[in-house]
């Protein structure tokens, strides 16, 4: 601990020119409360003439000399700068100005000529701009606090420059305390921080770190405090941590930390605050931790930490929080050593692996204030003693498969009960509530799921509900318009999945809203689309039957990150705004009657990862200014009337994943020269060209160059989605995702996928103009898993090389003009469960083995040379043009062309010299040893 002095009584009054200094300083500043509320500076002249008598002054006993000035929590409010007669006082050693209002000031330099401080606070108190380079000079300081000096929006207002972060390392010797929370600094963490051998607390919250942490800072031996939360961008990883006897508090939440925690973290002996959640950790949790006898708060949460047991708890005596939410652990229970560590206040598992019974003991945690164990895999009931946490704040237990009666007043008994989530389990749940009971003012409902057929009466007077899930219910007719009055407070409104029909009021706007998510997909709902407040970010209305233009007041919502328009039966153009919303990340308006052109206002600095517009009418060329999507992933314009050529200037977009233009009027030859740039659709992994007039060869260029299709490993594939976050609402976390969607021919069929495996590969070229071969070329695309080349004009041979392409499962060729015989390379394809020739100009026999003996008759329809099973056709084989391929006996010998060529002569002479002699020959040549052949006939 730092400690400064404490004064007996002085000798003498203190110093004429220090007093009017003082009250100098006091007179520029507006005092903005009443003296009962900031009584320092407003009882000064009350005190007397001797300043050093004055509240928050300190003087030194010896000489009068004001060397302690405490004007904390003083409703300061103006400006500041280096003529205040502040500076004046020469021998102050403290100095704390923390919580007023200072306008936005800049630091004084000034404040450099106080060259005996030791203590120095200004924090939170609106300080703005560079952090003078003269605070380094400060040489004496042991405390140094410039945090949480933030604006109304809570971002940081200072700013320090690299040189100077380096100079307060180098300069600043004697700190104890450095603080600079919310700082920006955005460089790196010098290395001579290391050297601060006098360091005891380290707080670099959110303010910027870049690059990798120094481990030795690690090594500080008077280290009790280390915060570096919010550092986005700062990567690290713990040391070996034996050391460190007095570290009480590590937090390196929302930072890229990785690796696993080492076992000798269970050596830090004082430990009370261990936060790493939301880093990239990984691996089993040490068992050392359980030595970690004063730990209070524990939060590992949002990692990949994984184990079937944490066996860290019967030791744990003082825990009060512990959260292992979003991890991969997997309990048959949840662990019940929790039962005996009565201090709990809050417990969250969410999103694991957790299976087994609601546990009954959580009734015995008569401290509980907060239990979440969403989004698991939790089955049995509810325990009938739920009632007993009486100051049970929040309870969720959405996403599981809990079942059983519930009696929703049983929650009514929890008077302190702000959030109950309940959603999505197989509970039947049972309201009953009195109009003249006492029904707690919740801020989270989640109900959705329940099969209800109306809404819940008591909702009416919710006025506190910050968020209301009704989604997946039986809900039916119009949407109340009391619904309006709880939008004051609401922040996420979820009726979707229901068969809501209409809106009470015609005019449905949330004009004094503070909404930023609404869904209400998938109902029965028509007419002209709600009008969201301007405060909206997720806008969720597809899958109904609204109809007329998109409002213009879409435009106004520059916050917008998804927009879901789609499936319903709006008309008119498209607004010219949507590609100046640079907060936009999602934009879905597939399925409508829009028609006109696309805009061409999509500006550089947009955010867009989908857009999705399939389904309409729009025509015209394609915007060049699309290219400006830098962060576009998936870009569906499929079902249109589109008219230009291949857009190979999307080649330059480095994140595109899938590009789906089939079903269009797109036409002209594939070139895929991007002259200003050296890489070409370098994440592409689905590409669907179908039903268009496209021209030409098969673009070689394009196959040469297209290396995101590589043989991914599926293991631990994940889906493909723009948005896959997690909402905090009161301390509950709420998933949202808008996973990919879209519609291809896939195994002879248009499927739709819901989801999209992040590995999953797709090329679709059918129905277009296509000629001359299938390339060599394409058997590189190892990772590809359906390809369609149908109903084009392709001609020559099916290549070998196709025999290379081990993922794929559906390859359809038919409808072209190819010739020769099916390779029997292919039937190394084990994974191969359409496969489709059909219409072409094969011949020969169909392979046998492995897939091959699955496929249906139809696959080969239309190839009239073709013979063997599957069809009923047998093989000529004195036909020269019908033998059989080579055996895998002869693959790969040299000898064997000799052989074929051989045979060939045999069935030849048999013709010259007669029926019996030919049939003779001939079988001996498919019956015995190829030795015996060359022997007898002499062959060389």
């Amino acid at each position: 601990m730092i400690s400064f002095f404490q004064l007996s009584s002085h000798q003498q009054l203190c110093h004429k020119d220090e007093y009017l200094a003082l009250m100098q300083f006091k007179d520029s500043f507006v005092i903005e409360r009443q003296a009962s509320t900031c009584p320092k500076v407003n009882l000064w002249k009350s005190q007397g003439v001797d300043c050093c008598s004055w509240e928050g002054i300190w003087c030194d006993q010896n000489t009068s000399h004001v060397i302690g000035l405490d004007l904390s929590r003083s409703c300061l409010f103006g400006f500041i700068n280096s003529s205040s007669n502040l500076f004046h006082l020469g021998h102050l050693q403290y100095l704390n100005l923390a919580l007023n209002d200072f306008n936005f000031s800049k630091i004084p330099s000034a404040v450099g000529n106080l060259s005996r401080l030791t203590y120095l606070n200004l924090s939170s108190s609106f300080f703005f701009g560079q952090i003078p380079h003269e605070i380094s000079k400060l040489s004496n300081l042991a405390k140094l606090d410039l945090s949480f000096n933030l604006d109304y929006s809570n971002q940081g207002l200072l700013e320090l420059k690299e040189l100077d972060l380096n100079n307060l390392a180098l300069n600043l010797t004697k700190l104890e305390w450095l603080d600079l929370s919310f700082v920006r600094i955005n460089s790196p963490t010098p290395k001579d921080l290391a050297n601060m051998s006098s360091l005891t607390n380290l707080h670099f919250g959110q303010c910027g770190l870049l690059g990798k942490f120094p481990t030795n800072i690690f090594q500080l031996p008077k280290l009790q405090v280390l915060d570096l939360d919010n550092n986005w961008e700062l990567r690290g990883s713990f040391p070996e941590l034996d050391s460190h006897k007095q570290l009480s508090v590590l937090d390196v939440r929302n930072t890229t930390f990785s690796g696993e925690l080492p076992i000798s973290i269970g050596m830090l002996s004082s430990l009370e605050h261990f936060d790493v959640s939301s880093c990239s950790f990984s691996g089993l949790v040490p068992p050392s931790m359980g030595n970690l006898t004063k730990l209070q708060v524990l939060i590992l949460a949002n990692n990949s930490f994984k184990g079937e047991k944490v066996p860290l708890f019967p030791n744990l005596t003082q825990l009060i929080q512990i959260d292992l939410s979003l991890n991969q652990f997997t309990f048959n229970e949840v662990p019940s050593p929790l039962a005996s560590l009565t201090h709990l206040m809050r417990i969250s598992l969410y999103g694991n692996q957790i299976t087994g019974h609601f546990p009954s003991w959580i009734t015995n945690l008569i401290n509980l204030r907060y239990l979440s164990l969403g989004l698991n895999m939790l089955n049995g009931s509810l325990p009938s003693l739920i009632s007993r946490l009486k100051n049970l704040e929040r309870f969720y237990v959405s996403y599981n498969n809990l079942s059983g009666i519930v009696e929703f007043d049983t929650f009514l008994e929890l008077k302190s009960l702000k959030v109950l989530g309940l959603a999505f389990n197989n509970f039947s749940l049972v309201i009953k509530t009195p109009t003249n009971r006492t029904i707690p003012k919740f801020k989270v409902l989640g109900l959705s799921s329940y099969n209800l057929r109306e809404f819940p009466n008591f909702l009416r007077n919710q006025s506190e509900l910050n968020l209301l899930g009704l989604a997946s219910n039986n809900i039916q007719g119009q949407i109340p318009s009391w619904i309006l009055n709880l939008s004051a407070s609401l922040w996420i409104l979820d009726l979707s999945h229901n068969n809501f029909t209409s809106f009470e009021e015609s005019c449905f706007v949330f004009s004094s809203s503070r909404l930023l998510y609404l869904d209400l997909s998938f109902n029965f709902l028509k007419g002209s689309l709600p009008i969201p407040p301007l405060s909206i970010l997720f806008y969720l209305v597809s899958g109904n039957m609204f109809s007329g233009e998109i409002p213009s007041q879409f435009c106004n919502m520059t916050s917008l990150q998804v927009l879901d328009l789609s499936h319903n039966n709006l008309s008119g153009m498209m607004l010219q705004c949507f590609g100046n919303l640079s907060s936009m990340l999602v934009l879905n308006l597939e399925g409508n009657n829009l028609h006109g052109s696309i805009p061409e206002t999509w500006e550089t600095a947009n955010k867009l990862k989908a857009i999705k517009m399939g389904q309409n009418n729009l025509q015209g060329r394609l915007p060049r200014s699309l290219g400006n999507c830098k962060m576009l992933e998936f870009l569906d314009l499929g079902r249109n009337k589109i008219k230009d050529t291949f857009p190979s200037w999307l080649g330059a977009l480095s994140e595109l994943r899938i590009l789906i233009l089939h079903s269009n009027k797109f036409y002209g030859t594939i070139s895929m020269k991007v002259p200003e740039t050296d890489f070409l659709f370098p994440k592409l992994r689905i590409i669907d060209l179908s039903n268009n007039g496209f021209v030409g060869t098969l673009p070689i260029d394009f196959f040469a160059r297209w290396n995101a299709i590589t043989d991914l490993d599926g293991k631990n594939a994940t889906y493909l989605d723009a948005y896959n976050h997690h909402f905090m609402v009161n301390l509950i976390i709420i998933p949202y995702q808008f996973p990919y969607s879209m519609t291809i021919t896939n195994k002879g069929e248009k499927m739709e996928y819901a989801k999209i495996l992040e590995v999953f590969s797709a090329m679709d070229l059918s129905s277009n103009k296509f000629e001359g071969e299938i390339l060599e070329i394409v058997g590189n695309l190892k990772g590809l898993q359906l390809l369609n080349l149908s109903n084009n004009i392709l001609v020559g041979p099916i290549p070998t090389t196709l025999g290379f392409l081990a993922n794929l499962e559906a390859l359809d060729l038919s409808q072209n003009k190819l010739t020769g015989r099916i390779p029997t390379q292919l039937t190394r394809l084990n994974f191969l469960e359409v496969f489709n020739v059909s219409h072409n100009h094969l011949i020969g026999p169909i392979p046998r083995g492995q897939q091959f003996d699955t496929f249906q008759n139809s696959s080969f329809d239309g190839n009239l040379g073709l013979c063997e099973m599957p069809i009923s056709r047998k093989c000529n084989y004195y036909n020269p043009e019908v033998l059989p391929p080579p055996s895998s006996t002869f693959e790969g010998n040299e000898d064997f062309g000799l052989l074929v060529e051989f045979s060939r002569k045999l069935v030849l002479l048999g013709y010259a010299c007669g029926f019996l002699i030919g049939v003779v020959i001939g079988n001996i040549v498919f019956t015995r040893k190829r030795e015996w052949f060359m022997k007898t006939f002499r062959i060389r």
